[in-house]
């Protein structure tokens, strides 16, 4: 992986406690601290929107409440006061929004879609999985969109090492037969016609994506719980999650 991409890694993906930490502290907050904040926000909005549209909240409603929820949290630092020894960066997320929604029922919150922070882009598969989710709780859909936003974050990291190393189009090929099961992967045979490449290439190419998508997916994981101990549980949790989708 080249030098630009272990920077990156070394300055956000170190921990998403250690960002909320620093930028809580008064003594040692920065433009730096409150930026890695705002992308957090970013990768963990989609979550929180299922998560109240499984509450009962309206397709725009739902995006307003999100959209105030993070607009609120770095404006008025409701991170100062957070825990990182109570446990993972999920809960604490989820427990901040219902007390920002609390809050919100007792006043008219003004901060409206649009309000200082770029909304996630929602198609209408996100719908969809909420619709399919429906003999599941609120609680139950944000740790599987939950799982599946840090999914989608690893695999954006690794197609970016791939990137940078020039085998875009490689990662291309066999992306669908490293995310989907084995018995309804896409045929070796067919990727090494489509790639131009041999199929014990494209095995041993796969293997070492696996492979770093394994590591990236553990680092993202450890970036949300308090401890490294805690990781091998939380990932067992997800994974138990995104497999009864």
């Amino acid at each position: 992986m080249c030098r630009k991409a272990e920077n990156h890694d070394k300055l956000f993906f170190s921990t998403c406690w250690a960002t909320v930490l620093k930028a809580g502290d008064s003594a040692a907050s920065s433009v730096q601290a409150l930026s890695a904040l705002s992308e957090l926000c970013q990768i963990y909005w989609r979550p929180l929107y299922v998560f109240l549209r499984k509450e009962g909240y309206a397709r725009e409603e739902a995006q307003d409440l999100t959209q105030g929820f993070f607009a609120h949290l770095i404006k008025n630092r409701g991170y100062v006061h957070a825990d990182r020894e109570k446990g993972r960066f999920r809960s604490f997320l989820l427990a901040a929004l219902k007390h920002f929604l609390a809050d919100a029922r007792d006043r008219e919150h003004a901060l409206k879609r649009g309000g200082g922070m770029v909304v996630e882009n929602l198609d209408d598969n996100v719908e969809a999985q909420i619709a399919r989710g429906a003999k599941w709780q609120a609680d139950e859909v944000y740790d599987r969109e939950w799982a599946a936003s840090l999914v989608r974050q690893a695999l954006d990291r690794l197609a970016q090492e791939c990137a940078l190393a020039g085998k875009a189009d490689l990662f291309s090929c066999l992306l669908p037969r490293l995310v989907a099961r084995e018995e309804s992967a896409v045929p070796y045979d067919e990727i090494a016609r489509r790639s131009h490449r041999a199929v014990t290439t494209l095995r041993h190419e796969l293997a070492r994506l696996r492979a770093r998508y394994r590591a990236i997916l553990r680092e993202e994981v450890r970036a949300t719980v308090p401890e490294a101990t805690e990781v091998d549980q939380e990932l067992r949790y997800l994974c138990r999650v995104l497999a009864a989708t």
